[in-house]
């Protein structure tokens, strides 16, 4: 079982700066036909002052974390028994590209069903742009199968 003791504990911070091209390649892979993300001049004269951050672009650059392992690591969850179990997200603000953000991360709770069958590790990520605003707050919980009552 997983230490409830990690509750709570905060990974260090890390930044990544949203570049241009990587939005139009989201947007193309997503098949966001929406040209406000491909087109600067579109979303210029939409009343943004660059490209918009596609809403779950947000979890990509969460996965370019210096370690992105780091909370299966310290919690020594094996990744052969782990599931995606869910992913939500809440917006405060736009972010756009030239944006620098900076995600913490923290481990929101620790819980089990089925008798320890099935662990729950929810992670939420804070992210922030360059002048220190709330952009978002990225959720994802992790379920990971014990072979106890399975």
């Amino acid at each position: 079982m997983i230490d409830k003791k990690f509750i709570g504990h905060t990974m260090p911070s890390f930044s990544a700066t949203v570049e241009p091209g990587r939005l139009r390649f989201f947007a193309k892979a997503t098949g966001q036909t929406d040209p406000v993300y491909s087109d600067v001049a579109v979303a210029q004269a939409q009343g943004h002052p660059h490209l918009p951050v596609s809403p779950t672009f947000l979890f990509c650059l969460e996965m370019e974390a210096p370690d992105p392992a780091a909370i299966r690591n310290l919690l020594g969850m094996d990744y052969r028994t782990l599931l995606h179990g869910e992913q939500g997200f809440t917006y405060y603000s736009m972010a756009y590209a030239g944006d620098t953000l900076t995600f913490t991360q923290r481990i929101a709770d620790i819980y089990d069903k089925r008798d320890g069958a099935l662990e729950f590790v929810e992670r939420k990520t804070l992210v922030t742009n360059q002048r220190n605003e709330r952009i978002a707050e990225l959720r994802c919980v992790t379920v990971i199968r014990n072979s106890k009552g399975a």
